[in-house]
């Protein structure tokens, strides 16, 4: 049996799948981003334990693909940025080739639901990657844009700005500035 979970965005989601599963006795045979496959069907009693036990991490079952279809191009969107250097693809023919959709009703379906565009979702991830680098990192500009695959340090440093209103130098003086969470976004 399959189950659809929305907002599972990393690997902590799977962890809390996994063990709220085991709680409730059942045995996970996989456990992906937005879906997890197990051997036995859930009671009614069991599903409403299981939804209730990792909404508290912010999760959610749902009952079919489509429910979770935004969370499966999050997971791939965020799958591709943190691994573009393997990619030879740009991001459109990745999502449409990961998720077996044509782009086109990927990109409709996305703006239809989140009331963004995977582009400006695209954008807004690799910023908090870049608040994250030199932050966490301690990483230069130059290291950054070249660990993210921007084209040059000025287009890093452009979109940065455009996106957090301060230039990118400046960011880490100015540490109040809190990053997101990817779910926020």
């Amino acid at each position: 049996m399959k189950l659809f979970i929305k907002n599972m965005a990393c690997e902590s989601c799977k962890v809390v799948v996994r063990e709220e599963l085991e709680k409730l006795g059942v045995a996970p045979i996989k456990v992906d981003l937005g879906e997890v496959d197990i051997k036995e069907k859930l009671t009614q009693a069991e599903r409403k334990e299981f939804n209730s036990a990792i909404k508290k991490a912010g999760l959610e079952l749902v009952n079919s693909k489509e429910g979770v279809l935004i969370d499966q191009i999050k997971a791939a969107i965020i799958d591709y940025i943190e691994n573009n250097k393997n990619f030879k693809n740009n991001l459109s023919d990745y999502l449409s080739k990961k998720l077996n959709y044509e782009y086109s009703y990927i990109s409709s379906y996305f703006s239809a639901m989140q009331a963004n565009t995977i582009e400006q979702f695209a954008i807004n991830l690799r910023i908090e990657k870049v608040k994250e680098k030199i932050v966490l990192e301690d990483l230069t500009l130059t290291q950054i844009a070249d660990e993210l695959n921007y084209s040059s340090v000025a287009h890093l440093s452009s979109q940065f700005k455009k996106v957090t209103g301060l230039p990118a130098s400046h960011f880490k003086k100015l540490r109040a500035i809190r990053r997101n969470t990817i779910q926020a976004l």
